[in-house]
């Protein structure tokens, strides 16, 4: 099968999954349902997006069907997406125009995007397993980005995945929006409501309350 070229190139390359990973036998077998489906998709999992000196790691709970794994871009081609690149664009986190197309020139600077699991679930819900299998993945990009200081994640899965890579346990760090949490090493962990379609058309996240978080990161940037 020919597979549409890497959209971007991952700044943590080292912890990338391949392109046929095979850890997860669910999703591996919902990848080649898609790949059938929609053969000019990239289909695989999504490599990080950013700045390699990132202090700020946003993280995302998994690839979105009609976004990232199509696209090949982390928050790139749905809904959750428009909300993300704007507040990141309105705090200086990154440069460009966002168009939804990994084509586009947008770049982010001082911030990178990550997933806790890189391949798309079905339904939108990766496995307790699946989030554990993908967590090497998760820990190594990380190990590649001593600058990072801030983590952000995206919902309560990514969440919990972002608290157990930097070694909190659940008591120590309990989702909520808003929420705030150290590791033992000094970084802080924050919590956002996801940006997704349903979580802002129902009122529970408004821009205003996305961008209060990311206020919140601002602080933290000089440590």
């Amino acid at each position: 099968m020919l597979f549409p070229a890497a959209p971007v190139v991952s700044p943590v390359p080292q912890a990338e999954a391949p392109r046929d990973c095979p850890l997860c036998p669910r999703l591996v077998r919902f990848r080649e349902e898609c790949r059938a489906e929609h053969p000019a998709w990239w289909n695989s999992p999504v490599p990080a997006f950013g700045d390699p000196d990132a202090w700020l790691a946003v993280v995302g709970m998994a690839p979105g069907k009609q976004g990232a794994n199509r696209t090949g871009r982390p928050f790139t081609g749905d809904f959750a997406g428009e909300l993300l690149y704007a507040t990141l664009l309105k705090f200086g986190l990154a440069t460009g125009t966002y168009r939804a197309d990994p084509s586009d020139d947008i770049r982010l600077d001082g911030a990178l995007i990550l997933n806790a699991v890189k391949c798309l679930p079905p339904q939108n819900k990766p496995e307790p397993a699946e989030i554990a299998t993908c967590r090497s993945y998760f820990e190594a990009a990380l190990a590649q980005l001593p600058k990072v200081r801030v983590l952000v994640a995206l919902g309560a899965i990514a969440h919990a995945a972002a608290a157990r890579a930097l070694g909190l346990r659940p008591s120590q760090a309990k989702f909520g929006h808003g929420s705030e949490a150290v590791a033992p090493d000094g970084r802080i962990l924050l919590g956002t409501y996801h940006s997704s379609r349903y979580n802002q058309n129902t009122g529970r996240l408004t821009a205003p309350m996305f961008e209060d978080v990311f206020a919140q990161a601002m602080t933290h940037r000089d440590g």
